[in-house]
């Protein structure tokens, strides 16, 4: 009978382990599952470039279903899981929910967005996790210009609208606030009435130091070639309120905001929380080297995770913090795919082999023509760091096609341009048709018929003088 293998999300760590399982084991050996809200894998990497009108969007992201030909993908959440009886629950988007039986659960749910109860982050931030997001800050930002375009140089709405906000100083809010950076420059030409003056771009730090994975150095080089380009780097500071889009350091200093990103960390999707499953104290399913989820050291049989959600043990020469992988594509991306050798290896009475594997180094994004990379110490600046930037994701991208489609975007773009037309409507595309549809028009009540009205005069009227 085939082993039912069930894979909680479709991200890095899930697409590439339900792909090498397609691979190593007959329809006759295994069924595969994949449950995922999305129907497609989103390469978050390229989520700055996609804000930043560099990448198509939909050419960030994998089909699962055109890619992972033997797998059965669901569109929902796995909202429950009793792996005792090894039941799972899952929640369509629309429908009932039902329960899933299983042999081999693998649980790859990835991670969101860390955020603190600061005042106005959850009403006016938004996150660069998703497509959808990256998406959202393109459009607004260019149609941003061209609302203020249209104000007084002096108006505040004016200034609020060309004022850009980056909460965190990791990669992806080192590189979201550079992207973004490029494109407002690149619109200038496009907006005659607006100067590079009177935009406003502020990336706003907790911590000393920007990018702890690269070196102090290459990091205070960052930070120069962002103030060069008009950036306010703002270090040892934190956002304490951002109500009605006003934005309070704790420096003191104020301004108004009206796109505020927020990139200060992620954590494990807290779905994990539902599920009988050890857990660590930041929410992490515990885990051991070969990817096995493990309590306290002791294997939990036929559960397996890999990626943001899970704290698996760093056994390299370069241990990430806290001894653990950091939570990155490259290690996703690893591990599910040693994580489909393993399941197999298990299932035939093989032992599992360890995750080892050392970070390879650290590559961003700044802009066009403009990046960081560091390996070890050896290091690239500017135009060529861009350009190994531009290589090492291009090719880690999933998929031929996809690598097709990415790197003939980045050609067209070198000679085209890249596009700058906003589709903001878009996330409410009924807004123009409301606007011109023809209504039914509102019934006018009839007036009384004429016999009806003689009838009603002729009725007695009673005395006069009660």
């Amino acid at each position: 009978m085939a082993v039912k293998i069930l894979i909680v999300g479709g991200g890095y760590a899930g697409f590439y382990t339900a792909r090498g399982l397609e691979r190593m084991l007959k329809p006759s050996e295994a069924s595969i599952t994949v449950v995922d809200p999305n129907p497609y894998m989103t390469y978050l990497p390229f989520l700055p470039e996609v804000a930043a009108g560099s990448i198509d969007p939909r050419h960030s992201v994998v089909s699962l279903r055109r890619h992972l030909k033997a797998t059965e993908v669901v569109g929902g959440r796995v909202t429950k899981v009793d792996h005792s009886a090894k039941t799972a629950e899952i929640t369509p988007e629309t429908g009932e929910a039902w329960v899933e039986e299983y042999d081999v659960i693998v649980m790859t749910a990835g991670s969101v967005s860390r955020t603190f109860p600061i005042p106005g982050v959850a009403d006016h931030a938004i996150g660069m996790k998703s497509i959808e997001e990256a998406v959202y800050v393109r459009d607004r930002l260019i149609g941003n210009f061209a609302r203020a375009a249209a104000l007084p140089v002096d108006s505040p709405e004016r200034e609020a609208l060309l004022t850009f906000t980056v909460v965190g100083g990791g990669f992806a809010g080192i590189e979201t606030i550079a992207e973004m950076r490029s494109l407002a420059t690149s619109l200038i030409e496009y907006y005659p009435q607006i100067t590079i003056d009177d935009t406003h771009f502020h990336l706003v730090e907790a911590m000393g130091r920007i990018m702890p994975e690269v070196s102090e150095g290459m990091a205070e080089w960052v930070v120069q070639d962002l103030e060069r380009r008009f950036v306010n780097v703002h270090l040892n500071t934190q956002l304490q309120n951002a109500e009605d889009k006003v934005v309070q350091l704790s420096t003191g200093e104020e301004f108004k905001s009206d796109i505020i990103v927020w990139t200060a960390g992620v954590m494990a999707n807290p779905m994990v929380r539902t599920t009988d499953f050890p857990i660590d104290e930041r929410g992490r399913l515990t885990a051991l080297p070969t990817l096995q989820i493990a309590e306290d050291g002791t294997v939990v049989p036929d559960a397996w995770t890999a990626g943001d959600v899970s704290a698996v043990p760093d056994i390299s020469k370069t241990p990430g913090p806290g001894g653990f992988c950091v939570p990155n594509a490259q290690h996703a991306v690893r591990q599910g795919k040693l994580m489909a050798k393993n399941i197999v290896a298990v299932l035939r009475a093989e032992q599992p082999i360890e995750y080892n594997h050392a970070n390879q180094g650290a590559v961003a994004g700044l802009g066009i023509g403009n990046g960081v990379f560091q390996s070890g110490k050896f290091k690239l600046k500017g135009w060529m760091a861009w350009m190994a930037h531009r290589v090492y994701h291009g090719m880690a991208m999933p998929m031929f096609e996809r690598k097709a489609r990415v790197f003939s975007g980045w050609i067209n773009n070198q000679f085209l341009g890249r596009d700058i037309a906003p589709t903001e409507h878009v996330l409410e595309p009924r807004v123009f048709f409301e606007t011109y549809a023809s209504r039914p028009k509102p019934k006018v009540e009839e007036a009384p018929k004429a016999d009806e009205a003689a009838k009603a005069d002729a009725a007695p009227k009673g005395d006069a003088k009660a």
